[in-house]
């Protein structure tokens, strides 16, 4: 059986880059195990596809953000499986339906104060009643409350945990956010 983890590696990025583009995958050759030439990130992402392997890590199960950061991949919990990261598919899905706008904007209605992610979070899964570990709650509750911060109802009001390429990309692990009103 042929390996199929890809590889990425940073081509020279210049100081005008898109952010976005540099996060998503650009300014960066992928090299397969296997030998086969992948010419960008699409290519990449069908090959681990085709591979069953993670198309968010390549198989190598861990997310290179930025040349200077790299983390576990959320994905596929750090396997570099497509299984896993299909089941995680799954279970958000799961909770867009089981998680709706309307039961975080009740959770955050209560609060006065700034409040965490991971306070919200815990609110929502008890008030539902989702024992741990049995749906992205988390994640799913941070979707929402980008959603409300990107609507004008919330403002970010944290700082971030890590500056990974000057003020363009940002790593927050567990921000804080209050009303737009207050």
């Amino acid at each position: 059986m042929k390996k199929h983890t890809i590889t990425a590696l940073w081509e020279e990025i210049p100081d005008d880059a898109d952010d976005l583009v540099l996060v998503r995958g650009g300014f960066r050759v992928y090299l397969c195990l296997c030998g086969k030439q992948l010419a960008d990130r699409a290519a990449a992402e069908l090959h681990a596809a085709e591979t069953n392997q993670c198309t968010t890590c390549l198989g190598s199960t861990v997310e290179h953000i930025v040349p200077s950061f790299s983390q576990p991949c959320t994905a596929c919990a750090g396997t570099g499986r497509r299984k896993a990261q299909l089941t995680w598919e799954l279970a958000y899905m799961e909770a867009e339906t089981a998680i709706p706008v309307e039961i975080v904007r009740k959770v955050i209605a209560d609060f006065t104060e700034p409040f965490q992610l991971s306070q919200v979070a815990d609110t929502v899964r008890d008030l539902l009643g989702l024992p741990v570990g049995r749906l992205p709650v988390g994640p799913r509750v941070r979707d929402i409350l980008r959603r409300l911060e990107a609507d004008g109802e919330l403002v970010l009001v944290s700082a971030p945990d890590e500056m990974l390429r000057g003020t363009s990309v940002m790593l927050y692990r567990d921000p804080y956010w209050q009303h737009a009103s207050d």
